[in-house]
């Protein structure tokens, strides 16, 4: 399918040929909409940040980029279980890695970080107005006898 401007005329939305576009067409246009506008596949940001290991590597590269023998020195695991825990991250696009001679150095990707906690931020204000609501109500509520 390729790319096929919409644009909305008298009520009625129409191709870039300004053809009709009927509800079947339309939907499988929307099916290839990511949710997700930015490019960041936020399933598997979270899926490689559930893990405490990776989490912890991506709090160290925080601080800076690290080469992968000394993200290796605080666990108890073997370099190839790490350089394994590296890879997930790299394929959620939290960590970019290169090799720089016999030293591969991993760092943090500042875009990827941010749309996840952007993600987490509008759900947690959400949460928030609906705990302060609760919170109002519960302390104005008139006492009964």
């Amino acid at each position: 399918m390729g790319r096929c401007r919409i644009t909305r005329y008298a009520g009625h939305l129409l191709s870039e040929r300004h053809k009709p576009i009927d509800f079947a067409t339309l939907k499988q246009i929307l099916k290839c909409v990511p949710n997700n506008q930015s490019g960041v596949d936020l399933d598997s940001v979270f899926h490689a940040l559930a893990d405490p290991t990776r989490r912890a590597i991506v709090a160290r590269l925080c601080e800076g980029p690290a080469s992968v023998s000394e993200l290796a020195k605080p666990f108890a695991m073997s370099l190839p279980a790490i350089v394994q825990h590296l890879q997930v991250l790299e394929s959620s696009g939290l960590v970019r890695s290169e090799k720089i001679g016999r030293v591969r150095s991993c760092s943090v990707v500042p875009g990827t970080v941010r749309e996840a906690e952007a993600w987490l931020g509008l759900r947690r204000t959400s949460a928030e107005r609906r705990l302060d609501r609760l919170e109002n109500f519960l302390n104005h509520k008139p006492e009964q006898e």
